[in-house]
Protein backbone atom coordinates (compact mmCIF):
# COMPACT_ATOMS: atom_id res chain seq x y z
CA UNK A 1 0.00 0.00 0.00
CA UNK A 2 1.40 3.39 -0.97
CA UNK A 3 2.36 5.69 1.88
CA UNK A 4 -0.41 8.08 2.96
CA UNK A 5 -0.10 11.41 4.66
CA UNK A 6 -2.77 11.44 7.35
CA UNK A 7 -3.56 14.35 9.65
CA UNK A 8 -5.79 14.08 12.68
CA UNK A 9 -7.39 17.44 13.27
CA UNK A 10 -8.24 17.51 16.94
CA UNK A 11 -5.96 15.10 18.80
CA UNK A 12 -8.08 15.04 21.94
CA UNK A 13 -9.61 11.96 23.53
CA UNK A 14 -10.70 10.13 20.36
CA UNK A 15 -8.25 11.82 18.00
CA UNK A 16 -5.37 11.09 20.36
CA UNK A 17 -6.43 7.45 20.63
CA UNK A 18 -6.45 7.16 16.83
CA UNK A 19 -3.21 9.08 16.42
CA UNK A 20 -1.28 7.06 18.99
CA UNK A 21 -2.27 3.70 17.52
CA UNK A 22 -1.72 4.80 13.91
CA UNK A 23 1.66 6.31 14.68
CA UNK A 24 2.76 3.21 16.60
CA UNK A 25 1.85 1.07 13.57
CA UNK A 26 4.13 3.09 11.31
CA UNK A 27 1.62 5.38 9.58
CA UNK A 28 2.89 8.84 8.64
CA UNK A 29 0.39 10.65 10.84
CA UNK A 30 0.49 14.25 12.06
CA UNK A 31 -1.64 15.88 14.74
CA UNK A 32 -3.30 19.22 15.21
CA UNK A 33 -3.79 19.97 18.89
CA UNK A 34 -3.96 23.23 20.80
CA UNK A 35 -3.53 24.47 24.36
CA UNK A 36 -1.67 22.66 27.11
CA UNK A 37 -2.52 19.28 25.61
CA UNK A 38 -0.90 20.14 22.29
CA UNK A 39 2.10 21.72 24.01
CA UNK A 40 2.64 18.58 26.10
CA UNK A 41 2.51 16.36 23.02
CA UNK A 42 5.12 18.51 21.31
CA UNK A 43 7.39 18.48 24.36
CA UNK A 44 7.09 14.88 25.58
CA UNK A 45 5.15 12.94 22.98
CA UNK A 46 1.65 11.49 23.09
CA UNK A 47 1.09 8.80 25.69
CA UNK A 48 -1.74 6.30 25.35
CA UNK A 49 -2.79 4.33 28.44
CA UNK A 50 -4.54 1.14 27.39
CA UNK A 51 -5.24 -2.36 28.64
CA UNK A 52 -2.73 -3.87 26.24
CA UNK A 53 0.08 -1.68 27.55
CA UNK A 54 1.03 1.99 27.45
CA UNK A 55 2.68 3.47 24.38
CA UNK A 56 4.41 6.79 23.77
CA UNK A 57 4.68 8.15 20.24
CA UNK A 58 6.12 11.36 18.86
CA UNK A 59 4.33 12.23 15.62
CA UNK A 60 4.53 15.79 14.31
CA UNK A 61 2.10 17.94 16.30
CA UNK A 62 1.22 21.56 15.70
CA UNK A 63 -1.34 24.21 16.51
CA UNK A 64 -0.81 25.76 13.07
CA UNK A 65 -2.10 23.47 10.29
CA UNK A 66 -0.42 25.61 7.62
CA UNK A 67 2.93 24.11 8.65
CA UNK A 68 1.81 20.60 7.66
CA UNK A 69 0.76 21.20 4.07
CA UNK A 70 -1.77 19.24 2.02
CA UNK A 71 -2.64 15.73 3.25
CA UNK A 72 -4.03 12.62 1.61
CA UNK A 73 -6.56 12.07 4.41
CA UNK A 74 -7.70 14.44 7.16
CA UNK A 75 -9.57 12.85 10.06
CA UNK A 76 -11.85 15.40 11.74
CA UNK A 77 -11.93 14.43 15.42
CA UNK A 78 -13.39 17.58 16.96
CA UNK A 79 -16.86 17.69 18.45
CA UNK A 80 -19.69 19.08 16.34
CA UNK A 81 -19.93 22.49 18.10
CA UNK A 82 -16.24 23.17 17.42
CA UNK A 83 -16.29 22.13 13.78
CA UNK A 84 -17.44 25.49 12.38
CA UNK A 85 -14.56 27.33 14.07
CA UNK A 86 -12.15 24.63 12.89
CA UNK A 87 -13.17 24.75 9.22
CA UNK A 88 -10.82 27.61 8.37
CA UNK A 89 -7.87 25.85 9.95
CA UNK A 90 -8.59 22.69 8.00
CA UNK A 91 -8.41 24.44 4.64
CA UNK A 92 -4.56 24.49 4.39
CA UNK A 93 -4.57 20.71 4.76
CA UNK A 94 -6.66 20.19 1.64
CA UNK A 95 -4.96 19.27 -1.60
CA UNK A 96 -6.79 18.55 -4.85
CA UNK A 97 -7.57 14.96 -3.83
CA UNK A 98 -7.65 15.11 -0.02
CA UNK A 99 -10.37 12.98 1.59
CA UNK A 100 -12.06 14.28 4.75
CA UNK A 101 -13.10 11.69 7.31
CA UNK A 102 -15.74 13.10 9.65
CA UNK A 103 -15.63 11.28 13.00
CA UNK A 104 -18.34 13.46 14.54
CA UNK A 105 -21.46 12.52 16.49
CA UNK A 106 -25.02 13.10 15.39
CA UNK A 107 -26.36 14.36 12.07
CA UNK A 108 -23.44 15.72 9.99
CA UNK A 109 -23.48 18.75 7.70
CA UNK A 110 -23.11 16.48 4.67
CA UNK A 111 -26.12 14.26 5.48
CA UNK A 112 -28.25 15.17 2.42
CA UNK A 113 -25.36 15.25 -0.07
CA UNK A 114 -26.18 12.93 -2.94
CA UNK A 115 -29.29 11.64 -1.19
CA UNK A 116 -32.08 10.88 -3.63
CA UNK A 117 -35.35 12.73 -3.36
CA UNK A 118 -36.73 16.22 -2.95
CA UNK A 119 -34.21 17.18 -0.27
CA UNK A 120 -31.03 16.19 -2.13
CA UNK A 121 -28.06 18.41 -1.15
CA UNK A 122 -30.11 20.22 1.46
CA UNK A 123 -28.12 22.03 4.18
CA UNK A 124 -28.86 21.05 7.78
CA UNK A 125 -29.25 24.45 9.41
CA UNK A 126 -29.03 23.10 12.96
CA UNK A 127 -25.40 22.08 12.44
CA UNK A 128 -24.45 24.39 9.56
CA UNK A 129 -26.60 27.55 9.85
CA UNK A 130 -24.61 29.71 7.45
CA UNK A 131 -23.33 27.01 5.09
CA UNK A 132 -19.73 27.48 6.22
CA UNK A 133 -19.18 23.75 6.70
CA UNK A 134 -20.73 22.85 3.35
CA UNK A 135 -18.46 25.34 1.59
CA UNK A 136 -15.31 24.86 3.68
CA UNK A 137 -15.51 21.08 4.08
CA UNK A 138 -16.94 19.98 0.73
CA UNK A 139 -19.35 17.03 1.10
CA UNK A 140 -18.14 15.54 -2.19
CA UNK A 141 -14.79 14.75 -0.58
CA UNK A 142 -16.16 13.63 2.81
CA UNK A 143 -16.23 10.07 4.20
CA UNK A 144 -18.53 9.32 7.12
CA UNK A 145 -17.16 7.73 10.27
CA UNK A 146 -19.14 6.41 13.25
CA UNK A 147 -16.99 5.88 16.34
CA UNK A 148 -17.78 3.24 18.92
CA UNK A 149 -14.96 4.06 21.31
CA UNK A 150 -14.51 5.93 24.57
CA UNK A 151 -11.31 7.64 25.66
CA UNK A 152 -10.42 10.56 27.88
CA UNK A 153 -7.59 13.03 28.36
CA UNK A 154 -6.31 12.34 31.87
CA UNK A 155 -3.42 14.83 31.76
CA UNK A 156 -1.92 17.09 29.08
CA UNK A 157 -0.42 14.81 26.46
CA UNK A 158 -1.91 11.68 28.03
CA UNK A 159 -4.98 9.82 26.70
CA UNK A 160 -6.56 6.83 28.42
CA UNK A 161 -8.54 4.33 26.38
CA UNK A 162 -11.74 3.38 28.22
CA UNK A 163 -13.62 1.03 25.93
CA UNK A 164 -14.36 0.14 22.31
CA UNK A 165 -12.17 0.43 19.23
CA UNK A 166 -14.62 0.25 16.36
CA UNK A 167 -14.69 2.95 13.68
CA UNK A 168 -17.21 2.31 10.91
CA UNK A 169 -16.38 4.06 7.65
CA UNK A 170 -18.70 4.81 4.77
CA UNK A 171 -18.65 6.76 1.53
CA UNK A 172 -22.06 8.47 1.28
CA UNK A 173 -22.13 8.64 -2.54
CA UNK A 174 -19.73 5.92 -3.68
CA UNK A 175 -17.22 8.37 -5.16
CA UNK A 176 -14.54 7.91 -2.47
CA UNK A 177 -14.17 4.17 -2.38
CA UNK A 178 -10.39 4.12 -2.80
CA UNK A 179 -9.40 6.38 0.15
CA UNK A 180 -12.11 4.78 2.29
CA UNK A 181 -10.69 1.31 1.66
CA UNK A 182 -7.14 2.53 2.21
CA UNK A 183 -7.97 4.11 5.57
CA UNK A 184 -9.88 1.00 6.65
CA UNK A 185 -6.81 -1.14 6.00
CA UNK A 186 -4.51 1.27 7.89
CA UNK A 187 -6.86 1.30 10.87
CA UNK A 188 -7.11 -2.49 10.90
CA UNK A 189 -3.31 -2.75 10.76
CA UNK A 190 -3.18 -0.40 13.78
CA UNK A 191 -5.45 -2.74 15.75
CA UNK A 192 -8.84 -1.12 15.20
CA UNK A 193 -12.07 -2.71 14.02
CA UNK A 194 -12.74 -0.63 10.90
CA UNK A 195 -15.47 -2.10 8.68
CA UNK A 196 -16.82 -0.26 5.66
CA UNK A 197 -20.58 0.21 5.73
CA UNK A 198 -22.51 0.17 2.44
CA UNK A 199 -24.96 2.63 4.05
CA UNK A 200 -23.20 5.01 6.42
CA UNK A 201 -26.42 6.96 7.08
CA UNK A 202 -27.98 3.79 8.49
CA UNK A 203 -24.92 3.37 10.72
CA UNK A 204 -25.21 6.99 11.88
CA UNK A 205 -28.79 6.39 12.94
CA UNK A 206 -27.88 3.16 14.73
CA UNK A 207 -25.79 5.23 17.13
CA UNK A 208 -27.85 8.42 17.02
CA UNK A 209 -31.19 6.84 17.95
CA UNK A 210 -30.31 6.26 21.59
CA UNK A 211 -28.02 9.26 21.99
CA UNK A 212 -30.65 11.78 20.91
CA UNK A 213 -32.77 10.84 23.93
CA UNK A 214 -30.40 9.79 26.70
CA UNK A 215 -27.77 12.50 26.25
CA UNK A 216 -30.16 15.48 26.59
CA UNK A 217 -32.13 13.79 29.38
CA UNK A 218 -28.92 13.25 31.34
CA UNK A 219 -28.25 16.99 31.24
CA UNK A 220 -31.76 17.77 32.49
CA UNK A 221 -31.68 15.24 35.30
CA UNK A 222 -28.02 14.63 36.13
CA UNK A 223 -28.80 10.91 35.97
CA UNK A 224 -26.58 8.17 34.60
CA UNK A 225 -27.70 5.79 31.87
CA UNK A 226 -28.99 3.00 34.09
CA UNK A 227 -30.92 5.50 36.22
CA UNK A 228 -32.52 7.10 33.16
CA UNK A 229 -33.59 3.71 31.85
CA UNK A 230 -34.96 2.40 35.16
CA UNK A 231 -36.78 5.42 36.53
CA UNK A 232 -40.41 5.28 35.31
CA UNK A 233 -40.61 9.02 34.59
CA UNK A 234 -37.39 9.44 32.60
CA UNK A 235 -37.95 6.08 30.91
CA UNK A 236 -41.35 7.26 29.70
CA UNK A 237 -39.90 10.47 28.28
CA UNK A 238 -37.11 8.54 26.55
CA UNK A 239 -39.66 6.08 25.13
CA UNK A 240 -41.64 8.88 23.52
CA UNK A 241 -38.52 10.60 22.18
CA UNK A 242 -37.30 7.37 20.59
CA UNK A 243 -40.72 6.81 19.06
CA UNK A 244 -40.83 10.29 17.54
CA UNK A 245 -37.28 9.97 16.20
CA UNK A 246 -38.10 6.57 14.76
CA UNK A 247 -40.83 8.15 12.64
CA UNK A 248 -38.32 10.69 11.33
CA UNK A 249 -35.79 7.99 10.50
CA UNK A 250 -38.37 5.90 8.67
CA UNK A 251 -39.13 8.86 6.39
CA UNK A 252 -35.42 8.90 5.51
CA UNK A 253 -35.43 5.19 4.67
CA UNK A 254 -33.72 4.10 7.88
CA UNK A 255 -34.38 0.57 9.16
CA UNK A 256 -34.55 0.12 12.93
CA UNK A 257 -33.30 -3.36 13.88
CA UNK A 258 -34.82 -3.40 17.36
CA UNK A 259 -37.85 -2.17 19.29
CA UNK A 260 -37.88 0.84 21.59
CA UNK A 261 -38.06 -1.22 24.79
CA UNK A 262 -35.01 -3.22 23.75
CA UNK A 263 -33.09 -0.03 22.94
CA UNK A 264 -33.86 1.29 26.42
CA UNK A 265 -32.84 -2.04 27.94
CA UNK A 266 -29.52 -1.79 26.11
CA UNK A 267 -28.93 1.62 27.68
CA UNK A 268 -29.71 0.20 31.12
CA UNK A 269 -27.25 -2.63 30.54
CA UNK A 270 -24.40 -0.14 30.07
CA UNK A 271 -24.67 0.59 33.79
CA UNK A 272 -23.85 3.72 35.79
CA UNK A 273 -22.30 5.59 32.87
CA UNK A 274 -22.33 9.37 32.50
CA UNK A 275 -23.19 10.34 28.94
CA UNK A 276 -20.65 12.41 27.06
CA UNK A 277 -23.09 15.33 27.01
CA UNK A 278 -23.47 15.28 30.78
CA UNK A 279 -19.69 15.20 31.14
CA UNK A 280 -19.38 18.19 28.81
CA UNK A 281 -22.09 20.05 30.73
CA UNK A 282 -20.39 19.46 34.07
CA UNK A 283 -17.11 20.75 32.62
CA UNK A 284 -18.70 23.83 31.06
CA UNK A 285 -18.01 22.70 27.49
CA UNK A 286 -20.27 23.32 24.46
CA UNK A 287 -22.88 20.60 24.02
CA UNK A 288 -23.49 18.50 20.91
CA UNK A 289 -27.19 19.22 21.35
CA UNK A 290 -27.97 20.49 17.87
CA UNK A 291 -26.20 17.60 16.12
CA UNK A 292 -27.88 14.95 18.31
CA UNK A 293 -31.38 16.34 18.74
CA UNK A 294 -31.83 19.74 17.08
CA UNK A 295 -31.10 18.36 13.62
CA UNK A 296 -33.57 15.49 14.10
CA UNK A 297 -36.29 17.97 15.05
CA UNK A 298 -35.37 20.10 12.03
CA UNK A 299 -35.62 17.11 9.68
CA UNK A 300 -38.95 16.16 11.27
CA UNK A 301 -40.36 19.49 10.08
CA UNK A 302 -39.38 18.65 6.49
CA UNK A 303 -41.56 15.56 6.60
CA UNK A 304 -44.29 17.08 8.79
CA UNK A 305 -43.61 14.58 11.57
CA UNK A 306 -44.81 15.76 14.98
CA UNK A 307 -42.15 15.59 17.71
CA UNK A 308 -43.78 17.21 20.76
CA UNK A 309 -41.68 15.48 23.43
CA UNK A 310 -38.42 15.99 21.54
CA UNK A 311 -39.37 19.67 21.10
CA UNK A 312 -39.93 20.15 24.84
CA UNK A 313 -36.73 18.39 25.85
CA UNK A 314 -34.72 20.31 23.25
CA UNK A 315 -36.05 23.65 24.50
CA UNK A 316 -35.42 22.84 28.16
CA UNK A 317 -31.88 21.61 27.58
CA UNK A 318 -31.11 24.67 25.47
CA UNK A 319 -32.23 26.93 28.31
CA UNK A 320 -30.26 25.00 30.93
CA UNK A 321 -27.18 25.01 28.74
CA UNK A 322 -27.49 28.74 28.01
CA UNK A 323 -27.67 29.51 31.72
CA UNK A 324 -24.56 27.40 32.25
CA UNK A 325 -22.70 28.99 29.34
CA UNK A 326 -22.64 25.74 27.33
CA UNK A 327 -24.84 26.88 24.47
CA UNK A 328 -24.77 30.03 22.31
CA UNK A 329 -27.36 32.74 22.70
Amino acid sequence: MASRRICIFGAGAIGGFLGARLSASGVAVSLVARGTHGAAIREQGLRLIAAGGDIVVRPPCTDDPKTLGPQDIVILAVKAPALRDAAGGIRPLLGPHTALVAAVNGVPWWYFHGLAGAHADRRVASVDPDGALWEGLPPQRTVGCVAYAASEIVAPGVVRHVSGQKFVLGDPTGALGEPTAALSQLLIKAGFDAPISPDIRQELWNKLWGNLAFNPLSVLTGARLDQLARDPDSRDVAWHMLGEAREVGLRLGIKFPTEIDRRIAAAEAVGPHKTSMLQDFERGRPLELDALLGAVVEIARLFEVATPVCDIVLGLVRQRARLAGCYPG
